[in-house]
């Protein structure tokens, strides 16, 4: 069985372009490489890709535990006992583990020092050191991550760097030759050759760290491994098409097919992540069959191949709410782009930021439409977010439906739809479910009201709430900053 190895970092393991004009450029550009017929010569695309091509190193802190039991999400019956007893008497006393090393590698792609690399090459860093091609060792810092991506942007102090320059991710063609760059297995720079096997894959691997997971990869059977994440693919014109992230192995190492971000995701990211500080995460505001879906649930929607995705839901709140798209509509184009699937459609919509007008066709009975649409961002608003509290609390919210509020006898109040990594997982015992009702004892019947409220407050946070089917409220204390 198959697995899929983010590279995800393991102790001891030998594992645009910012509108500025390049001191050095690493690019480089020859029509005659793409000559039909011709050989294809890797070799300008590899001169003008390895000095630009990074590697990274980090420490991770030693207040980890190192017992590798995973962590579970406890009962609301624990904060009747406390967290020790839990602990001790599930899990037994922890040992925690001396600082750790791993590895990865990064992309320049400033004269200045910027980097784009993996988030889980630098997550939970302590420390972030980065080895230029020519031996130059610099500390760098974070400048912001995105983890429904797995993507991050660091910098190191330093002028005049060869960097490489964006391509477009959505001119990559099947069967295009293209070239990975990295360092794997902490070796020296290595560069090997693939050709594309296939776009908008979707693994399942940033649901791991995220509540909206953007996942869309290019799939190639370029060799790579551990210590790849966050290299380079690149075309062999030498433009960058994509950020290395992950392979389908079942040990670990390379066994015939990696995945790449593709670009223009990677281009949408750091660029919010430098002029806002925050991702500008837009959504349509509808819930939809994906592509991997078992054939029962297919059958079970009346699913028909080839038409688009299969619209299930639309939300009364979402930026879809009045276009005339309804359940049992197939989406077939964003702003012009023929989407097949789930995942070619949230890389489309990657693109864009709340606020941002599109045109969306669907059909509907074999006819095509076209409606025109705002997008808005995970509350309901068009507004640009600064400051991601949401992100921060590491959950996904539900404004509670009338119906179900009606059989819980109470006004109102916010689901707690998912929790994933964040401070809700680690300060609280709050399970999937939960329903807040106040928020800094103030009540909130919407999630707009609940971030309002959290915006107003936003050092502390106290929730309080209910469990369906069990008795009593509960209270969580939250520390945000």
């Amino acid at each position: 069985m198959f697995g899929y190895d983010s590279f995800i970092r393991k102790p001891n393991n030998i594992q645009q372009n910012i509108s500025k004009l390049p001191a050095s450029y690493a690019g480089f550009f020859d029509s005659n490489n793409n000559v039909p017929g011709q050989p294809v010569d890797f070799q300008p695309a590899s001169q003008a890709s390895v000095p630009a091509v990074v590697h990274i190193t980090t420490t991770i802190g030693s207040n980890q535990a190192s017992n590798n039991l995973p962590k579970t999400r406890r009962s609301p019956f624990s904060d009747l006992f406390g967290e020790d007893f839990f602990e001790d008497f599930f899990n037994g006393p922890q040992m925690r583990s001396v600082p750790q090393r791993a590895s990865g590698s990064g992309v320049i792609i400033s004269e200045d020092g910027y980097i784009v690399t993996n988030n889980h090459v630098i997550d939970e860093a302590s420390e972030i050191k980065v080895t230029l091609n020519n031996k130059k060792q610099y500390t760098a810092k974070l400048i912001g991550a995105d983890p429904s991506s797995d993507l991050a942007l660091i910098k190191i102090e330093e002028k005049g760097l060869n960097f490489l320059l964006y391509g477009n991710s959505d001119q990559v063609k099947l069967g295009q030759w293209v070239l990975a760059v990295g360092y794997p297995l902490n070796l020296e720079t290595t560069v090997t050759a693939g050709i594309i096997s296939a776009k908008a894959r979707t693994l399942g691997l940033n649901a791991r760290k995220s509540n909206s997971p953007i996942e869309s990869f290019i799939q190639t059977d370029a060799a790579v491994n551990q210590g790849n994440s966050g290299g380079a693919l690149v075309s062999t014109t030498g433009e960058l098409v994509g950020i290395v992230s992950a392979i389908a192995s079942p040990t670990g190492a390379y066994a015939g097919y990696s995945y790449a971000i593709p670009v223009n995701i990677v281009k949408k990211i750091i660029n919010d992540l430098l002029q806002y500080g925050a991702v500008q995460r837009a959504y349509l505001g509808i819930s939809y069959l994906p592509e991997t879906a078992p054939e029962s649930e297919k059958t079970k929607n009346n699913y028909k191949e080839g038409q688009g995705v299969l619209v299930l839901e639309v939300a009364k709140d979402g930026a879809m709410a009045n276009s005339g798209i309804q359940s049992g509509d197939y989406i077939n184009k964003v702003n012009g782009a023929k989407v097949t699937g789930g995942s070619e459609m949230v890389e489309q919509i990657a693109s864009y930021k709340p606020g941002d007008k599109i045109n969306v066709s669907y059909l509907r009975n074999g006819k095509e439409y076209t409606t025109s649409i705002t997008l808005k961002n995970k509350t309901g608003s068009y507004d640009i977010v600064k400051n991601t509290v949401s992100d921060k609390l590491g959950a996904s919210f539900q404004t509670l439906d009338k119906k179900k509020a009606a059989e819980f006898g109470v006004k109102g109040g916010v689901v707690v739809s998912k929790i994933s990594a964040g401070l809700i997982d680690e300060q609280t015992r709050m399970k999937d479910g939960f329903i807040i009702l106040k928020a800094n004892g103030i009540e909130v019947k919407t999630v707009e009201e609940l971030m309002n409220n959290i915006s107003k407050s936003p050092k502390r946070l106290l929730v309080e709430g209910f469990y369906p089917g069990y008795d009593g409220m509960y209270q969580y204390p939250i520390e945000i900053n």
